[in-house]
């Protein structure tokens, strides 16, 4: 199995490799995460207990309140933030959240990518392009 190469359009530059947490669920940004430990908390949440800390995020996009920014600005300065989101819907809450972020981000890929795109596979986002790994290792 060969590497999977997509193109999208990118929301924040960047690069940045890691393992996926495909969440089938938006997070909401008040009570959707702790920020001390990065871990998924919303009562219901169908990853509920997975944290976000240091993966690659795939997101349908957001919901809630404006918590967004404020939310995963501390989860960036404790150092429990996704390095990367991939989103498929954005709104003023995921961009400010970005922004705030500052990690890699893409929307617009293709549905073969959503599909692909499996929790503990790794994948690299790279300005405008998401490669997603043969058998979940990095490319050398």
């Amino acid at each position: 199995m060969s590497d999977l190469v997509f193109t999208g359009r990118c929301l924040h530059p960047g690069e940045a490799t890691g393992e996926v947490l495909h969440c089938s669920t938006e997070i909401p940004g008040w009570g959707g995460i702790d920020p001390k430990t990065g871990d998924i908390v919303e009562v219901g949440h169908p990853q509920r207990g997975l944290s976000v800390a240091g993966k690659v995020l795939v997101i349908p996009g957001a919901k809630g309140a404006s918590g967004w920014s404020g939310q995963f600005h501390m989860a960036r300065v404790l150092g429990t933030a996704p390095i990367a989101v991939i989103t498929r819907r954005l709104n003023t809450k995921l961009a400010l959240g970005l922004a705030v972020l500052r990690v890699p981000a893409l929307i617009d890929l293709p549905e073969e990518a959503f599909a692909a795109l499996e929790t503990g596979r790794t994948a690299t986002v790279h300005g405008d392009t998401l490669i997603i790994h043969a058998d979940g290792a990095s490319a050398s």
